[in-house]
C-alpha cells in the first residue's frame, strides 16, 4: 500500500470563486483566445505550453489520429448510438475502446519497441542503429510477433500519411535518432520478409512521439484525445445519413442466407 500524503495536490489546476488557474496560467485571459486545442493536449501532458515548432509537429500528430474513415471504433459508434440515441457520449465511449494494438494503440507499440531498443538520452551511430535495426527485428521475428508500425492493408506500398509526418518532423528539427531508428528497421524487416512492410502513420506517430521524449504509457492517449472528436463527428453524420441500422440488417440478413435453415 502506497503511504497516505499528508495533503492531497495536482498541479494540474484548481478553481476558486473568481479564478481557474490550469498549469500556471490564468484561463480566461493567457489561454483563452491564445492556445489552441492542440496545444493545450500537450501542455495537459507535459505541464507547459509548446514551442513553435512543437505546436506545428503535435498538432499535425494530433489531426492525423481524428479521422480514418468507416473503421471499427467508427462503427461501433454509430451501431451503439443507434442502441441508445440517449447517450451520446457511451457512444464515443464504446468506439474509443477499440483503440487498442491494431487500430491506433499500435503507436504506443512502436514507441515501447524504440525506447526498449534505444533508451532515452542513449546516444547511437549510424553503425549503431543498423545493428539495433538488425537486433530488434530478429527477436520479433524469433518471437513469432509483428513488428509494430510497419504494414497496412490498405496503404502500399507507402502510407502516404507517414513522408509527411517524417516531413514535418524535419522541418521542426524533431527528427532524430528514433526516426532513422524506425526507417531502419523497416528496412531490415523488408529485407527478411521480402515483403512490402510501410511504416504506417502509428509507427511515425510513435517515432516522433519518442523524438519529444512523451512516456510511453501515455502514448496511446493521444490517440484517445484526437480520434474522440473525430467519433463525434461520425455520431452526427449518424443522425443525418444513418448507416448503422443497415449494417445491422445486412449482417442478419447475410447470416441467414449463409447459415440459417436454407442455406445450402
Amino acid at each position: 500500500m502506497p503511504k497516505r500524503k499528508d495533503k492531497i495536490t495536482s498541479a494540474i489546476g484548481w478553481s476558486t470563486a473568481d479564478r481557474i488557474q490550469v498549469h500556471g496560467l490564468d484561463l480566461p485571459s493567457e489561454i483563452l483566445g491564445h492556445v489552441n486545442l492542440g496545444d493545450m493536449a500537450f501542455m495537459q501532458v507535459t505541464g507547459r505550453k509548446p514551442t513553435a515548432p512543437e505546436s506545428i509537429v503535435f498538432n499535425a500528430i494530433a489531426v492525423t489520429l481524428v479521422e480514418h474513415g468507416i473503421t471499427p471504433s467508427a462503427m461501433v459508434a454509430r451501431l451503439t448510438y443507434m442502441g441508445a440515441p440517449e447517450s451520446l457520449q457511451a457512444a464515443v465511449a464504446a468506439g474509443l475502446c477499440g483503440l487498442g494494438t491494431v487500430f491506433v494503440g499500435s503507436m504506443e507499440g512502436a514507441s515501447k519497441m524504440l525506447y526498449a531498443a534505444l533508451p532515452p538520452g542513449e546516444k547511437a551511430t549510424e553503425a549503431d542503429l543498423s545493428r539495433i535495426a538488425k537486433e530488434t527485428v530478429a527477436a520479433y521475428s524469433a518471437a513469432g510477433k509483428i513488428v509494430p508500425g510497419l504494414g497496412h492493408p490498405v496503404h502500399k506500398p507507402v502510407d502516404p500519411r507517414t513522408p509527411r509526418l517524417f516531413q514535418i518532423a524535419e522541418e521542426n528539427d524533431m527528427s532524430g535518432l528514433y526516426v532513422a531508428l524506425m526507417q531502419l528497421i523497416q528496412t531490415e524487416a523488408e529485407a527478411s520478409s521480402r515483403k512490402k512492410l510501410p511504416i504506417n502513420a502509428t509507427g511515425a506517430i510513435g517515432a516522433i512521439c519518442c523524438e519529444f521524449g512523451f512516456p510511453q504509457e501515455i502514448i496511446r492517449g493521444f490517440g484517445v484525445m484526437a480520434r474522440a472528436i473525430g467519433l463525434v463527428g461520425h455520431i452526427l453524420e449518424e443522425t443525418r445519413n444513418p448507416i448503422a441500422f443497415e449494417l445491422w440488417q445486412r449482417a442478419e440478413e447475410e447470416i441467414l442466407q449463409t447459415s440459417g435453415p436454407d442455406a445450402q
